[in-house]
């Protein structure tokens, strides 16, 4: 039997697509379920009673006049942090969030996931955190390779969206292609 050109040239293109629908399934199945998973823990990080998020506690005042100098209250950050047991941490500060209105001074720190929060007012450690949230936003845009290999300008990160915002658009578009084409094909005969 002669299969018209036509046909032929369709066989051919239904099994390119179907291959290619195919190759970024297995890639989408793992990168989507890392975005799932960590998706649900970030949409439920504030209501974990502080386990993903931590909560910010209170300090004595909300008068910043009677706070000490924010270079007193991050030296005793760091005397915290020195004094917590783990050794070798990096001093770096990745951001210090003053919250006025609790009385509380945040201070989180840059290639670790600790975080200590002070009174503002007396300098009183009021929690050390350990910042699971930051470690699973790390791991939902894989930013956390960036970070483990040393990487500058969150190179991997860029790389890894790129390609699975790509192949999920492929995806969708050849899982669109072939449940029409089958769907035309079927009508036809």
């Amino acid at each position: 039997m002669v299969i018209p050109e036509g046909r032929k040239g369709r066989g051919v293109t239904m099994k390119t697509i179907r291959r290619i629908h195919r190759l970024t399934a297995s890639f989408l199945s793992v990168a989507l379920l890392l975005v799932a998973v960590s998706g649900i823990l970030l949409g439920w990080k504030k209501n974990s009673n502080g386990y993903i998020h931590p909560d910010s506690y209170e300090g004595t005042t909300d008068d910043l006049s009677k706070w000490l100098p924010v270079d007193s209250l991050k030296t005793i950050a760091i005397l915290t942090l020195r004094e917590s047991g783990n050794e070798g941490l990096s001093e770096e500060l990745e951001r210090i969030d003053i919250r006025p209105d609790k009385g509380m001074v945040k201070f989180v720190f840059a290639h670790h996931y600790h975080g200590i929060q002070l009174d503002g007012a007396t300098g009183r450690v009021l929690h050390r955190e350990n910042r699971r949230s930051d470690l699973v936003e790390d791991i939902h845009d894989m930013s956390i390779v960036d970070k483990l290999l040393g990487i500058e300008g969150e190179v991997f990160k860029l790389v890894y969206t790129t390609f699975t915002g790509l192949s999920l658009l492929i995806f969708t578009i050849t899982g669109i292609w072939l449940r029409y084409r089958s769907r035309n094909g079927n009508r036809k005969r």
